[in-house]
């Protein structure tokens, strides 16, 4: 697939998105986007889940953040979030697969509580 049909000025495909750096507040790399949830009535990114805490890549955990609490940041060339490391060290979180079932809504609104974001 041709790159102009995977990003524009203002959009993006999603396997464009899956990989990019993500960087906290102090501009430092943190992770990467390892996944986005889509809503699929109203189309819209729910979450990104960020791949953060192992090594290398090796023994990672996975944090669903809000799509909102990250903005893209042109400078860094990737995604920034202002939540503090340590509080996504606390967040709700999964190391594989099979430890996070998408259709809880009790866990939806767990990380959306955790952020201080509300359930659309």
């Amino acid at each position: 697939m041709a790159t102009a049909a995977r990003e524009t000025g203002t959009l993006i495909g999603s396997d464009k998105v899956e990989g990019t750096a993500v960087y906290g507040a102090d501009g430092e790399k943190i992770g990467s986007i390892e996944r986005v949830m889509i809503d699929k009535v109203s189309g819209k990114v729910s979450y990104a889940v960020l791949s953060f805490g192992g090594f290398l890549g090796i023994g990672d955990d996975h944090y669903p953040l809000p799509w909102s609490s990250l903005k893209y940041n042109t400078e860094l060339g990737g995604y920034q979030s202002m939540i503090p490391v340590e509080k996504l060290e606390k967040a709700p979180s999964y190391a594989t697969e099979s430890e996070w079932n998408w259709n809880d809504t009790a866990r939806a609104r767990s990380v959306n509580s955790y952020y201080g974001v509300a359930m659309v």
